[in-house]
């Protein structure tokens, strides 16, 4: 289905049992001009342990009443589904519901900025079939262009938006696996040039040792070619390395201050010309390396534990 001329992409909220965070995620939400003009639609996951109760229980109860966007929806689900398998239904029906979707979990929190830059993004390369996905996260660094925003061949699961035409090829099975493995050239790229190793998590993935969706989405965008559309600097903060789940502490060298741009989002200038800003992906890159093998441990001890990060679930 194709947007209606005007209005503003759907937004999936995805929670599960941690209250105080879906609250900071919501008031973040509704610090944004778009949100009055948004709908919003929450999948609320259901207890995975006896013991995930009251948390699950305490996020319903918030959930009632909530205000601030143009109308609310709440999908409370019965049985638990992990947010692996949350997220990729979520999307999928809102995509096919309305042509596009803004996707936030729980542990969130936006700049006011967030959903003016996604909608904009969502509306300027909506044709353009290279680009798959529009950020609302950006790793810290200085990446001044002439535009407010660069094309990267990577994927991002803090805080982003796609069109159906893009989800389309979203596909769990890992197709192209296999290819991957065999050329070692085509490795090294998937691995961002040796910067982070998406192989072994997508081996893992095949192994079922860990459940992410996320590995499964950026291979997916990866044998396409495609590339997504970041803000110049951050517009997402990520909440959720505090211990309040089952991952343990965040990095801190993956986060800055929001980007808050001096002129209307309307007037933030954004590549002219769909392709990769190799710039700014040595940047990216370098800052990877820079964090292993710390970050890099850390990371592969969370998705093992099926929590989501950077890559997603």
């Amino acid at each position: 289905m194709t947007r209606a001329s005007g209005s503003l992409a759907p937004i999936a909220l995805f929670v599960h049992r941690r209250p105080e965070h879906t609250r900071r995620t919501l008031d973040s939400l509704r610090a944004c001009p778009e949100a009055r003009d948004s709908d919003l639609v929450v999948f609320a996951d259901a207890a995975k342990m006896p013991e995930h109760g009251d948390g699950v229980r305490a996020v319903r109860e918030m959930l009632h009443g909530i205000e601030g966007f143009r109308s609310v929806e709440i999908v409370a689900q019965e049985q638990n589904l992990g947010l692996a398998r949350s997220i990729a239904g979520g999307v999928t029906r809102l995509c096919r519901d309305h042509g596009r979707v803004i996707v936030v979990e729980d542990d969130l929190v936006v700049a006011p900025q967030f959903l003016g830059f996604l909608n904009r993004g969502l509306d300027v390369y909506t044709d353009a079939t290279q680009v798959y996905q529009i950020s609302g996260y950006m790793f810290p660094g200085d990446y001044g262009r002439a535009a407010d925003a660069q094309f990267l061949p990577l994927t991002s699961t803090w805080g982003w938006a796609t069109w159906a035409r893009a989800w389309d090829c979203f596909d769990p099975s890992m197709p192209g696996y296999q290819r991957i493995a065999d050329e070692a050239a085509l490795m090294h790229r998937f691995n961002l040039n040796g910067a982070y190793d998406y192989f072994q998590m997508a081996t893992q993935q095949r192994r079922g040792e860990i459940d992410s969706w996320g590995i499964c989405w950026h291979l997916s965008v990866f044998r396409r070619d495609g590339l997504t559309l970041y803000p110049r600097q951050t517009l997402v903060r990520n909440d959720g390395f505090d211990g309040s789940g089952t991952h343990g502490a965040g990095n801190e060298g993956l986060h800055s201050l929001f980007w808050r741009p001096d002129k209307a989002m309307s007037e933030v200038r954004l590549p002219a010309r769909v392709a990769e800003d190799t710039d700014a992906m040595a940047k990216v890159e370098a800052l990877l390396r820079a964090q292993q093998p710390g970050f890099a441990s850390r990371m592969n001890v969370k998705l093992r534990r099926t929590v989501k990060g950077w890559l997603g679930r």
